[in-house]
């Protein structure tokens, strides 16, 4: 009997992408939502088109609706005249599934010819500051964000976004992590922003997110729910000091 691959699992189905060599975002659920809110502002900041989806066996049966239509949970877009793609979860992956998820997006994202890869999550911990941690796959890029965001001596990334990163660097794929510092497992709007705003410095985006600051109590209000079902899976604990764990 043959062996199961990790696309048997999982699918991308999208259209053909305009861009060339894109800078791609990834924002998948995780403490505080700091992918998921930072990601949908961009694509709405944006206005960037819809042009795919990722689906899996590993993903609850659901459809989302947006005005009326019919989505799938994980989505792609593409703003063509900027080289920016987006991919953005509305459902949280579940461990068990990371790993064959995130090798299917990482050959997806190599035939993409991506220049860039960024990775944005959150981090828990208890300072009460909202400082943006940054990783890398390669030291030419730490060199790139040293300056632009914290870097802790000791962490790890648990999770999907973990996968992904790990994929990268095995593969020799340019890829970073900005991690938002968050204080609990609550939607975080004001983290997501810090994080924008590092995004913006390092590759000389210029997003504006008045828009999403006025907006935080709504944001909170809509996504309480998906934050909840992100604690149910969240198996990661706060380490020492002030090396903390994305979640």
């Amino acid at each position: 009997m043959a062996s199961e691959l990790a696309e048997d699992y999982v699918k991308i189905i999208n259209k053909p992408l305009k861009s060339k060599n894109p800078l791609v975002i990834l924002g998948f659920p995780g403490i505080g939502l700091v992918g998921n809110i930072a990601c949908q502002h961009i694509i709405e900041e944006l206005g960037m088109e819809y042009i795919g989806s990722i689906d899996s066996r590993y993903f609850p049966p659901l459809a989302v609706l947006f005005n009326g239509l019919v989505y799938l949970p994980v989505r792609i877009y593409e703003a063509a005249k900027k080289e920016i793609v987006i991919v953005i979860s509305d459902i949280p992956i579940h461990p068990i599934a990371s790993n064959d998820i995130s090798k299917v997006l990482t050959d997806w994202m190599q035939s993409l010819n991506a220049k860039n890869i960024v990775s944005i999550a959150g981090i828990a911990t208890t300072t009460g500051e909202r400082r943006v941690f940054g990783g890398a796959t390669n030291p030419e890029l730490l060199e790139k964000i040293k300056d632009k965001t914290a870097i802790f001596p000791v962490g790890t990334i648990s999770g999907i976004t973990g996968s992904i990163m790990t994929e990268c660097f095995l593969r020799g794929m340019p890829a970073i992590s900005l991690l938002g510092e968050t204080h609990g497992p609550n939607p975080d709007p004001k983290t997501a922003v810090e994080v924008i705003n590092v995004l913006n410095n390092i590759f000389g985006l210029s997003i504006e997110t008045e828009k999403l600051l006025s907006n935080v109590e709504q944001i909170e209000h809509e996504l309480s729910k998906l934050s909840e079902q992100v604690k149910t899976i969240d198996t990661s604990s706060l380490p020492e000091k002030e090396f903390p764990m994305y979640g």
